[in-house]
């Protein structure tokens, strides 16, 4: 029997077992055309993530609870740069990973495969490493300029950045292979549960709670998380692709790379701008209320993310093969994915919010208002579905970063425009804003540029 008889053979059994009503709610994710297959991944991959944001919403809770709102800001504030500078330090290999990966497996170039998993991650752990070094220096000769209470989390924070550098661009490469399990469990599932694990043992001792030991605890989390993952995907080379010889096209690769350096950079901005400068006018304390409000109104921003990483290697798989109905089918379909369940989350987390917030601490739920604001801008942009991974994967990177870029420029001014009188609902209100702007201009890009719709 072949392997796709035993697949159909497979899917009959499931469906014979299920009632009626039950089958037509899951047909559209047993078949085993490639709509049904990436459903599935869009399945595993949000499984991953709603896992991972119980873990890591525990964990931040009993952060705030055991540091203070005041602690948990100094932490929160050095941690987002670490996601900034972590971002930028891959150089946009992670993007361009997934989409030549998906291409050579598509293609059967095997040697290009491992060319490109060694050298993309030297590539990123070395960039990172550079970088750190530099940022050791400058808070060596420029640390004084700061506020005190900055400095050592800063210094210790800087030694996560080559593993989580590298994490990144290995999660590129294993959702271009499709392997989800390999992408997503390490950065999602096991990293905030070594987090969590560290700062239970630095409470067991005794020792204390403050921006310090977590900066710590976060080093260790990076490092474990990193080296499982790349344990875990040099295996699975071995056993799907093989060993065998090497090729590597690393100018084509860092061309294509570095516009979406780009794109990346000006996302992370327009990710944390209002964390950043929030800082500069309000106490920790207050941001350690705004973050927490925006982690909680960001659960729905999961779905976003799992949908894309389950469909970006479909829709680079389909242009390769110059498939545009499938290609257009497969992006009204992320498009879907995207919208009804954000919507949907979106509506309950704001139903529980306030009982959310109060478990980080009573002052806490001086956010509830902000994610009113905030939940506007993510359904808005789910709206459109992942947009921005379909124009990266299609080679139209470079009109993407402009768009973003142009994005980024506008949430700041609206931040330094809106923060000052309003406070966290004016962080609030410029986050929302240039994410519906965004969303919207990538999607009239992707209609003119690719003639794809993906409007919901």
């Amino acid at each position: 029997m072949s392997l796709g008889e035993v697949a159909r053979s497979s899917a009959r059994a499931r469906s014979a077992v299920l009632p009626d009503t039950l089958q037509k709610v899951l047909a559209p994710l047993l078949g085993q055309e490639g709509s049904a297959q990436a459903g599935r991944a869009a399945v595993f991959a949000f499984s991953i993530r709603v896992a991972s944001a119980a873990i890591a919403y525990l964990s931040q809770v009993l952060l705030a609870r055991w540091m203070g709102s005041f602690e948990y800001g100094v932490f929160v504030f050095v941690w987002v740069w670490v996601l900034i500078f972590g971002g930028l330090t891959a150089l946009g290999l992670s993007a361009a990973s997934m989409r030549y990966v998906a291409e050579y497996r598509e293609t059967g170039r095997h040697d290009l495969l491992r060319g490109l998993l060694n050298r993309s991650r030297l590539i990123a752990f070395s960039a990172s490493t550079l970088f750190a070094l530099t940022g050791f220096a400058a808070l060596y000769a420029f640390g004084h300029l700061i506020d005190e209470y900055y400095v050592l989390p800063a210094f210790l924070i800087l030694f996560c950045l080559p593993m989580y550098t590298l994490e990144d661009v290995q999660d590129g490469i294993a959702r271009g292979c499709g392997w989800m399990g390999v992408a997503l469990i390490p950065p999602f599932i096991l990293r905030p549960l070594m987090l969590l694990a560290a700062m239970l043992a630095v409470y067991l001792g005794g020792f204390e709670m403050s921006a310090v030991s977590a900066a710590g605890a976060a080093v260790f989390a990076c490092w474990v998380s990193a080296l499982v993952q790349g344990i875990q995907l040099r295996r699975r080379f071995d056993t799907d692709i093989g060993k065998g010889p090497s090729d590597h096209q690393t100018k084509l690769w860092m061309a294509t790379a570095l516009p979406l350096l780009l794109f990346h950079g000006f996302d992370l901005l327009l990710q944390n701008t209002d964390i950043l400068v929030l800082s500069v006018y309000v106490e920790p304390s207050d941001v350690a209320v705004y973050f927490a409000a925006l982690k909680t109104i960001s659960l729905v921003a999961f779905v976003h993310f799992a949908v894309g990483a389950a469909s970006g290697h479909r829709f680079s798989a389909y242009n390769a093969a110059g498939d545009r109905d499938k290609l257009q089918l497969a992006v009204r379909d992320a498009a879907r994915w995207t919208f009804w369940p954000s919507l949907l989350g979106a509506f309950v987390l704001l139903l529980l919010g306030k009982p959310l917030l109060w478990l980080f601490g009573s002052e806490f739920t001086d956010g509830y208002s902000a994610m009113f604001v905030l939940a506007v801008g993510l359904v808005l942009r789910a709206a459109t579905g992942p947009v921005e991974i379909v124009l990266n994967m299609l080679g139209e990177q470079k009109i993407c970063a402009a768009v973003l870029s142009a994005t980024a420029v506008l949430n700041i001014v609206l931040n330094f425009a809106l923060i000052p009188p309003y406070g966290l609902m004016g962080a609030a209100a410029a986050t929302a804003i240039s994410m519906a702007v965004g969303a919207l201009s990538m999607a009239i890009a992707a209609h003119r540029r690719l003639n794809v719709r993906s409007f919901i």
